[in-house]
């Protein structure tokens, strides 16, 4: 027999819970019930909150377990309790959407209530929804790689490139092989201005450590290297929150370190079980992450200095492109995000041509990158 709804006090607001025994993570057996989940971001609601606060917060629920449907959700339900605040936001398309805007403890909880595993936050506050507080660097570990690799570049060659440039940078696991970096910044610039800061910075760690790490967008060229995403920078894109679990068998944590702890760190040390234990006996390693926020003016810098070397933009999401070269005429293809679902390319001439052979080539390039794009 199902155990009964009950109401569970968070920090003086009552908020619901069904189905305690519903298990979400079923190799934790009774340590990976909705109650232990509930649980677990109670007991971490404090740090958490910190990490999320006034940011619009999409959802990544699972009401049915990690093994069941995965519901990714970025509005909150016109019907929900009058104890929730939300935030609009805008989307690359121009749609808005208006999200979870995590005020309180009670705001984690009843997304717990409601099957969320993973937070996703934006890199912005309310009521500023157009300009990041946030940069986010995410050291990517491609196949061959593992977060050994992650943390070795992170602490070895990211961390003296932040150092130089005056900018304190906060680590954590991704909860999974990944290493993120946080850095407060001033919201004085745009998604553009910070992507690109972004970018420059993922170039410079690149240029220390060309056989480790890389920056290319299409992954059959990445090669066993780490891939920073620089596009995680870009609008609506979202990381995992600090303290958020993860869909993996053992319910990891994204768990934010000292850098002396990355050093030595094992992602799989950091679960819902056993991360309530280390935020109680430790002091938060991301404690003073608001106390400065950084200009990007250096980074900015650095792309000015990348585009004297020719080294402009690097793709973009929703549309990214592919060049080539046929008959002595460069050519690109860009996945329109309109069609995506049906693989369509629209192709162009990199420079003007208007013979009808050239235009023949066009074609055929398109229907060639389509077969194997």
């Amino acid at each position: 027999m199902a155990s009964p709804a009950t109401e569970v006090d968070v920090d003086g607001v009552a908020v619901r819970l069904t189905s305690p025994d519903k298990v979400y993570y079923p190799k934790l057996g009774a340590d990976g019930t909705k109650r232990k989940v509930f649980d677990y971001y109670l007991a971490v609601a404090q740090p958490m909150l910190a990490a999320l606060r006034d940011r619009p917060t999409h959802l990544q629920r699972f009401p049915d377990g990690i093994d069941g449907e995965e519901i990714y959700q970025k509005r909150v339900p016109a019907k929900h309790p009058d104890y929730l605040e939300t935030c609009r936001v805008t989307f690359p398309s121009g749609r808005t959407a208006d999200a979870l805007k995590v005020t309180h403890p009670s705001a984690i909880a009843w997304a717990a209530q409601m099957g969320t595993i993973t937070f996703h936050p934006w890199q912005v506050r309310c009521p500023d929804t157009e300009h990041p507080d946030e940069l986010r660097i995410d050291l990517d570990p491609q196949p061959g790689t593992a977060f050994a690799n992650a943390s070795e570049i992170a602490v070895g060659v990211l961390k003296p490139v932040l150092d130089e440039l005056g900018i304190v940078g906060y680590p954590k696991t991704s909860g999974g092989r990944g290493v993120h970096v946080f850095i407060r910044i001033k919201p004085d610039w745009d998604f553009i201005a910070v992507r690109r800061a972004g970018i420059a910075l993922a170039r410079e760690v690149e240029r220390r450590a060309p056989d480790a790490v890389t920056t290319s967008w299409w992954k059959e060229e990445r090669g066993e290297r780490l891939f920073i995403d620089y596009n995680q920078n870009a609008r609506d894109r979202t990381f995992a929150s600090a303290y958020s679990a993860r869909r993996t068998e053992i319910a990891t944590v994204s768990t934010p370190l000292s850098w002396d702890e990355l050093a030595d760190a094992d992602p799989d040390d950091y679960t819902i079980t056993t991360v309530p234990d280390l935020v109680a006996k430790r002091d938060d390693p991301w404690a003073d992450i608001d106390t400065k926020a950084h200009s990007i003016e250096p980074l900015l810098e650095m792309v000015a200095a990348d585009e004297e070397r020719g080294l402009g933009d690097l793709p973009y999401p929703p549309e990214f492109s592919r060049k080539w070269v046929c008959a002595g005429v460069s050519w690109q293809a860009e996945a329109n995000s309109g069609l995506r679902s049906s693989g369509a390319l629209r192709c162009r001439a990199s420079r003007a041509v208007d013979s009808t052979h050239n235009h023949r080539l066009r074609d055929l390039a398109c229907r060639v990158l389509g077969r194997i794009g």
